[in-house]
């Protein structure tokens, strides 16, 4: 098989596959499946020990933080090079049309697939060190919007995520697709749940403030935090928001003033528009 337009691959690293079952696919195999993905890409699956990358800038970002590839997998119509990131002596695949429909589930999947070996998530004291700005997940379980609210807070200043248990993956394909690869930069670390989880914000002298759509919380752009100030910003799952107890932990409540109709945001529109107002004081 023809190594096409690849750039510094030679034909030698890649490898024509066109059997679905062929156990060199194994680790790419039940992506549009959420319990199969479950298993293979979280932290507590049988296969916890990888994550799919999906296109080639999101590829380009993990290799780039220094995730360690495994394998490559493109469509075997692929001319153009591959990002100049990937070492070349990497392992590429090949397939065709019926192989990457029952991976992926549909025929658009960016080009390229990359699976990576995933590295120990830090503790919450390492990824609060020397930091200002942090966000705090609580039962964000949407891949999509994990992936806006990461893409966001690194565009608009949030030094680092946390996330309780029901948050959703933040390395999951979809999520790191839609945060454009942004997930690899930003440290992030797991939670108890709240509002037990926020107790090492309170020991390193955060203040917690919870977004709300309540009308009697403080407006967000009145919240008078300089720049010194170590700030600790919770957001809630989708629909219900924080939960009672978050709330009541937090230190301070604020909402975003909407002279609409609308009773609430996206939480990934409402996390825009926070960390925009906490950078920019």
């Amino acid at each position: 098989m023809p190594a096409g337009g690849l750039g510094h691959h030679r034909a030698v690293t890649d490898r024509y596959l066109d059997d679905p079952d062929d156990p060199r696919l194994a680790e790419f195999i039940g992506l549009r499946d959420h319990e199969l993905r479950r298993r293979r890409e979280s932290p507590h699956g049988d296969l916890r020990g990888l994550f799919i990358a999906e296109g080639d800038q999101v590829a380009d970002r993990a290799l780039k933080a220094g995730y360690t590839l495994r394998a490559v997998l493109i469509d075997n119509t692929r001319t153009a090079a591959l990002p100049a990131s990937v070492p070349p002596d990497a392992v590429v695949y090949r397939a065709g049309p019926t192989v990457m429909v029952r991976i992926t589930g549909y025929h658009l999947h960016r080009g390229m697939l990359a699976s990576f070996d995933r590295r120990p998530v830090p503790p919450v004291d390492e990824v609060l060190a020397g930091h200002r700005r942090v966000v705090v997940l609580e039962g964000v379980a949407n891949p999509t919007n994990l992936g806006v609210v990461v893409r966001s807070a690194n565009a608009l200043g949030m030094d680092a995520l946390l996330l309780d248990p029901a948050c959703c993956d933040p390395l999951y394909r979809r999520a790191s697709r839609v945060s454009m690869g942004e997930v690899f930069a930003l440290p992030y670390a797991h939670l108890d749940r709240l509002p037990d989880g926020l107790a090492p914000l309170r020991r390193d002298g955060f203040t917690t403030v919870a977004l709300t759509p309540d009308p009697a919380a403080e407006p967000v752009d009145e919240l008078g935090f300089g720049p010194a100030d170590r700030v600790a910003l919770l957001l809630g799952t989708e629909g219900a928001g924080l939960s009672d107890a978050a709330l009541e932990a937090a230190d301070r409540r604020v909402r975003i003033p909407m002279p609409g109709t609308a009773d609430s945001l996206n939480v990934g529109v409402a996390a825009a528009i926070a960390f925009y107002e906490l950078g920019r004081r």
